[in-house]
């Protein structure tokens, strides 16, 4: 009788590595969290079809097969930035014959706009404490009677809740709790990407080189500190701007460590970085689908109920394969105004989105900008802002929908 040859160690390591994924993706799709081994583990060698199978199968069970999006208005208050990101074309500097802001009255006409087109959600987008560093900032905001960027984002804020009812969502940059508390009273939600907790990205020549604002430990507290304010807050992740697998699963840990101490990150951004033009990273390699696919498998098991959304202009035609990577959101759609943070990219008519994710198997369905589960439940829904949710919602707390 002749015995079968004993394993080499490279069979052995393959079939220790092929027993760990396979413990560590029945872990995820069970929904009981994985651990950061196991999500390392997965990324560098979980077979994509069973990566994405067991981040879906988690999706239905514990959000099933809607999958929403919220109408909005973008409104640009000002591209001023104290920041240079490697990677943006949203900031920019004073340049003669250009306002530094949008007036008061350019605010109003662009929330009108977007009532008039249905929408609900008035987006406001802006640079970060440009007034620390240009004069130009300084003096516009002087002429109005302010004293920050912060202050006249409350103002506007305000004044889009109070003439168009309009729900604001604002993503300033860093706020501190003053701030937040304020804004929290004209804001249905608030927003602050993450976007990496890596410190080496503000090294000379890195993606936040140069970018004061992008320190993830300033980042890290404003997020938490809305968490301590009940505020129904977005953050998420950028990819591929230089971080290393293990910072990216880091982050994505770090999001779900302030989510498990406040229960108030409602919405989780997976972002693919895309080279820009006249920038100091347009030449720099872009995640390709498949990675942007694994990463958001990886960000589903590992935040396991929480809402994991992916923007479907960034990736063209492919948008709908991003469903079977487990996410449950198409983020803001404008029939209105374009992507001012990805110009280039246009978003999906939203007849588009429809069809096509019915044709995967999911119904398309309007939320507000502030999720069903959060605007049920009272702690984060400032009372100023009631009126104006009820108006917007309907009975299951999505937007009301159209007769």
């Amino acid at each position: 009788m002749s015995l079968a040859p004993a394993a080499t160690p490279e069979i052995r390591q393959e079939t220790q590595f092929a027993t760990g994924v396979a413990r560590a993706l029945a872990r995820g799709e069970e929904g009981h969290g994985i651990s950061r081994d196991d999500a390392l583990l997965l990324l560098e060698h979980a077979p994509t079809h069973a990566l994405l199978a067991a981040a879906a199968n988690l999706r239905d069970r514990v959000k099933g097969r809607i999958v929403s999006y919220s109408k909005k208005i973008f409104i640009p208050l000002t591209h001023l930035c104290r920041d240079y990101c490697g990677y943006c074309t949203f900031r920019a500097d004073p340049k003669e014959g250009h306002p530094a802001y949008m007036s008061p009255d350019e605010v109003l006409a662009a929330a009108e706009a977007g009532r008039r087109a249905g929408c609900k959600e008035a987006l406001f987008s802006l640079g970060d404490q440009p007034e620390r560093i240009f004069p130009e900032a300084r003096a516009f905001l002087n002429r109005l009677g302010f004293a920050t960027t912060l202050d006249y984002l409350v103002a506007m804020t305000k004044l889009v809740v109070e003439k168009t009812g309009l729900l604001p969502h604002s993503n300033p940059g860093l706020m501190d709790a003053d701030n937040l508390a304020r804004l929290r009273e004209t804001n249905i939600s608030l927003g602050l990407m993450l976007e990496s907790v890596s410190p080496r990205l503000r090294h000379k020549g890195a993606a936040h080189w140069r970018a004061p604002d992008k320190a993830p430990a300033l980042r890290l507290r404003t997020i938490e500190e809305a968490g301590r304010q009940s505020i129904a807050f977005t953050t998420g992740i950028l990819i591929g701007i230089g971080e290393t697998a293990e910072e990216r699963v880091d982050s994505l840990f770090a999001i779900r460590r302030l989510h498990e101490n406040y229960s108030h990150i409602q919405e989780v951004l997976i972002q693919p970085f895309r080279a820009k033009a006249d920038t100091r990273m347009a030449g720099a390699c872009e995640p390709d689908l498949d990675e942007l696919q694994r990463t958001l498998a990886i960000a589903r098991l590992i935040l396991g109920d929480m809402n994991v959304q992916s923007p479907p202009n960034l990736v063209a035609e492919d948008f709908p394969q991003l469903l079977a990577a487990g996410i449950n959101d198409w983020g803001g759609i404008s029939p209105v105004t374009k992507d001012f943070i990805n110009p280039e990219a246009a978003w999906p008519q939203i007849a588009i989105l429809d069809a096509r994710s019915a044709e995967a198997g999911f119904r398309l369905r309007e939320r507000l900008a502030i999720y069903p589960e959060f605007a049920r439940d009272g702690r984060f829904v400032d009372p100023r802002l009631t009126a104006q949710l009820d108006h917007h919602r309907g009975p299951d707390f999505y937007a009301k929908e159209e007769p």
